[in-house]
């Protein structure tokens, strides 16, 4: 079997050269890290989980008509996708006050906000992925006018589906990130969603008891991370119902 060409490898995944042009495979990693990779640690599990999840996500955003680079499942780890050129920005979407919200303008945790907030970072880990506004998006050329509008679309209809598909299972979603790519067909672009869906890049807490299901659990020593996941794919139904939680979890197919 030929070896695969690695593109890229991030914290959280690895990018190889998909089957057919055009396509890149995906591969999640166990790979855990927070504070731009200052905590790392290896979790069992949690890259068979984000890319279950991710698919799960990804295919009902494009059931409603949410363009995203998500092709198919290859495997339990694996997934193809559409390759596509990224927006180098990341779209953090707020409806509760939390994390670097909280602390940047004194806001209590867990506050509703009054509408849902569309925050950008530009993409740099060796920067620390700053805050930026659209008058530097739009300076620095990252994205232009056209675009940011249609970023702000896309964020909010993503942001309209997940926290009503989380609300449904008892899970408020407080924030999450994306990123959104630039696809061509003939001359004409269009802008999908990339990169993943999961839980590393939300906020998730249950509505009931506060408890998260996200990625604060590995930064604040909140519990098995692989728990928190496993229990946010059961009441997706990703997972059977009945399944209790272990460090290799087993997934319905």
């Amino acid at each position: 079997m030929a070896r695969r060409k690695k593109i890229y490898e991030g914290k959280a995944k690895i990018l190889y050269e998909g089957p057919e042009p055009g396509t890149i495979v995906q591969y999640f990693k166990d790979d855990a890290t927070a504070f731009n990779a200052e905590k790392k640690d290896v979790i069992e599990g949690k890259g068979v989980l984000n890319n279950r999840l991710s698919e799960f996500f990804m295919t009902g955003l494009n059931n409603i008509g949410v363009p995203t680079h998500f092709l198919k499942r290859l495997n339990m780890r694996e997934q193809l996708v559409r390759s596509c050129e990224i927006v180098p920005l990341e779209i953090i979407v707020r409806n509760f006050a939390a994390g670097s919200m909280s602390k940047r303008l004194g806001l209590e945790e867990g506050m509703a906000l009054p509408r849902p907030i569309v925050e950008y970072c530009y993409k740099d880990d060796k920067l620390g992925d700053p805050l930026v506004t659209e008058e530097h998006i739009a300076a620095f050329g990252w994205a232009s006018q056209q675009d940011m509008d249609d970023i702000l679309s896309l964020s909010l209809r993503v942001n309209d589906y997940l926290s009503g598909l989380m609300y449904g299972v008892g899970i408020k979603l407080v924030d999450f990130k994306i990123e959104v790519g630039r696809v061509y067909d003939g001359d004409f672009q269009r802008l999908i969603v990339a990169d993943e869906i999961s839980p590393d890049s939300m906020r998730l807490w249950d509505i009931e008891t506060g408890q998260k299901l996200d990625k604060d659990v590995f930064r604040r020593d909140l519990g098995s991370l692989t728990d928190a996941y496993t229990e946010v794919a059961r009441r997706l139904g990703v997972m059977p119902k009945q399944a209790t939680h272990m460090a290799k979890p087993k997934l319905i197919n």
